[in-house]
């Protein structure tokens, strides 16, 4: 057991969530014969449920700073109708088309975020008119037709890595960029020693770091090998890479920046941040817009993928968001969750639902050990919580390779006051 917390950083029951992620891919590798870990299936598994990830990202923080968004599966159909629509009857280029999008999600954004940083208005209530509000605009201004988008604009939805280079019977792109997240790993790993060293720490043992970088190096290398022997013209999908960089930049805001500790801030305990200078307002302003934001661009991102958008696109989009967010270890009261955990919680609910499908599990059974599924992670972390104990997802990225912060220190005033010196 001292072996395993130093190789993980601590307690392993931290490591629940991703452990219960390998569980399911091992118990429905078994179950289906293999037929789970294949290429094809992998590549289905990201495509199908990249958008909803996205969503994920963004609710994560709106769910940290104390708020929730019901609107953001009408926000993701507005945007994709209105975007189809432009590069329909407009001939605007689909690069011009992503772009309206965006603009569109911010507008969605700070329309709401003004009703809830400057009005007070709960964000319940915003996000429940706004979730109405703009299922209905998708029908009024598509006439609740289905409106095909440009063969370029499918890229962003069904896209792959090219294939260059000789050829290898591999995408030669997925495997560099495997080996490139293997020497990104490496790197971090002796980065992290190195940063130990230099401040006089003691690190940890020299074979736990070796066996760290192993372990993550067979993963990422796996999961390469699995990406780049599809049929040809298939590889890592574009949704898949959009969705990396999106977990970079936010897990980086999230826990490395000013406005991001203001998130934490601002949901683990609201009048104080406010005693200390952070500006709630703002915040909550931004988070509702960011929201929006990538709700457009998941809504884009899903119609690329179907070819066209429709009148039902996004329908209980927010409800998958929501789950995700809360089987990954953030708290229904605020303050505590990451970017990372988020994701993890989605992919835990895409294996699940991929894995029951390929086993011929019917809709209402499925629905119904989601349903359980989230129950029982909601109820496991509200109990360590009344244990006086962290999230299990949570500490992931506090301990593991030190890659986050999942809940804003108890001093928060303190916090808020030295970063305001480093500003």
């Amino acid at each position: 057991m001292t072996s395993l917390k130093q190789l993980f950083g601590g307690d392993t029951r931290q490591f629940g969530m991703i452990f219960a992620l390998i569980a399911l891919v091992i118990f429905f590798q078994i179950m289906t014969g293999g037929n789970t870990l294949t290429p094809g299936n992998m590549i289905n598994l990201f495509n199908g449920n990249s958008y909803i990830l996205i969503l994920a990202i963004g609710m994560v923080l709106v769910i940290i700073a104390g708020h929730i968004d019901l609107s953001v599966g009408s926000t993701a159909a507005f945007a994709g109708i209105v975007v189809a629509m432009v590069m329909r009857d407009w001939n605007f280029p689909w690069y011009l088309g992503i772009l309206v999008g965006l603009l569109l999600g911010a507008l969605i954004g700070a329309w709401q975020g003004m009703w809830v940083a400057i009005f007070g208005i709960p964000a319940f209530i915003v996000t429940l008119a706004g979730m109405l509000l703009f299922r209905g605009a998708n029908q009024f201004v598509g006439q609740s037709n289905t409106v095909p988008v440009p063969q370029e604009f499918r890229f962003i939805g069904a896209g792959y890595l090219p294939e260059i280079g000789p050829v290898t019977g591999y995408n030669n792109l997925t495997v560099l960029l495997g080996l490139g997240l293997c020497g990104v790993v490496i790197y971090g790993e002796l980065r992290k020693r190195k940063r130990f060293e230099k401040v006089g720490a003691q690190p940890a043992p020299l074979w736990v770091s070796v066996t760290r970088m192993v372990l993550l190096s067979a993963v990422i290398l796996y999961a390469t090998y699995l990406f780049a022997t599809g049929n040809r013209g298939t590889s890592f999908p574009v949704p898949g890479l959009i969705l990396g960089v999106l977990v970079i930049i936010y897990g980086f805001i999230s826990t490395k920046t000013i406005i991001g500790r203001h998130v934490y801030a601002v949901g683990g305990n609201r009048h104080a941040a406010d005693l200390t200078g952070v500006r709630s307002k703002r915040v909550d302003f931004l988070v509702i817009m960011n929201m929006s934001i990538l709700a457009a661009l998941a809504g884009m991102i899903f119609v690329g993928r179907s070819t066209a958008s429709g009148p039902f696109d996004g329908v209980g989009w927010e409800l998958d968001a929501i789950a995700a967010v809360f089987i990954g270890g953030a708290a229904v009261t605020g303050g505590v969750g990451t970017v990372v955990g988020s994701v993890i919680g989605g992919l835990v609910m895409a294996v699940l639902n991929n894995g029951l499908q390929l086993l011929g599990v019917g809709a209402d059974m499925t629905q119904i050990i989601k349903g359980l599924v989230l129950l029982v992670a909601v109820a496991f972390d509200v109990y360590n919580k009344s244990q006086g104990k962290r999230s299990i997802t949570g500490l992931i990225m506090k301990n593991f390779g030190n890659q986050g912060k999942p809940e804003i220190p108890t001093d928060t005033k303190k916090v808020i006051s030295h970063d305001a010196s480093v500003s």
